[in-house]
């Protein structure tokens, strides 16, 4: 456990309440549980900062991902083996991570956040269930695109760049499975429980996880999720969808701020 002073683990541990709530709405609830690990543990090694960070998600997204499971359908099969494929899909982008050059990369993925966050505004109907409609059938050729596509290719990201990868799955499952926003989010879920697995068993490995503090932020972000999950079934895809929206143009504005400021 670091040496840190009462106010800043407060914070430490509102920001894994308030990331486990976005998080198991729409996803992206690192790109407030990162940057607050960063500040509130200033002089950790950033293996630790990441290695704890996985440590304190992979609680809330089991959390999430229990409460949509037991509350509504989530084709689990399928999204195991996204994110299977995803695991697979991060390793590999893990290894091209440092021949990248992140500068060049970081104004690509706001231009593809602007152009996604333009869509969801003018496509409303984009995530909404039809009425009558209970559940789209998920057809052979929809999951093999699945597995490809959103884990092979979004798990690829995750490894190479990884900001606002929870929210890429959301968008994705949505798209190639025709699925509507909350279930897309709670499908996201179980894809993140396996990424977040992958990750935090590497980091455990290597012995760059605060377990103490993890622990303690963890029982926040579980608390976060289950209530953000609860809150997107009961408030339906229009819900998510505003979310979706707020948290795409907070992430524009976020990767500009470390692009030019």
């Amino acid at each position: 456990m670091p040496d840190i002073a009462l106010p800043a683990l407060v914070l430490l541990c509102l920001a894994a309440l308030a990331a486990g709530w976005i998080d198991a709405v729409v996803g992206g609830g690192g790109l407030l549980l990162l940057p607050a690990l960063l500040i509130g543990v200033p002089h950790a090694p950033n293996g630790y900062v990441l290695g704890t960070n996985k440590a304190v998600a992979i609680v809330g997204t089991t959390g999430a991902a229990v409460t949509y499971a037991r509350r509504t359908r989530v084709p689990v099969r399928t999204a195991v083996r996204v994110g299977l494929a995803a695991v697979a899909g991060s390793s590999a982008g893990a290894l091209f991570a440092t021949m990248i050059d992140q500068e060049v990369l970081r104004p690509l993925i706001m231009v593809v956040l602007l152009a996604v966050g333009t869509f969801v505004i003018l496509r409303p109907a984009f995530g909404a269930r039809p009425e009558g409609e209970e559940r789209t059938r998920l057809t052979r050729a929809r999951i093999v695109t699945a597995i490809v596509v959103v884990g092979g290719g979004i798990g690829f990201y995750d490894g190479l760049f990884g900001p606002g990868t929870g929210t890429f799955l959301v968008l994705a499952l949505t798209a190639v499975l025709h699925l509507d926003l909350v279930t897309a989010s709670a499908t996201a879920k179980v894809v993140n429980v396996c990424t977040n697995g992958g990750a935090l068993a590497m980091f455990a490995y290597q012995g760059t996880v605060y377990w103490q503090l993890a622990g303690l932020m963890a029982l926040f972000n579980l608390v976060g999720g289950t209530v953000g999950a609860r809150m997107a079934l009961s408030k339906g895809s229009g819900f998510v969808r505003g979310v979706l929206l707020a948290v795409v143009f907070s992430m524009v504005a976020k990767l500009g701020w470390d692009q030019w400021a």
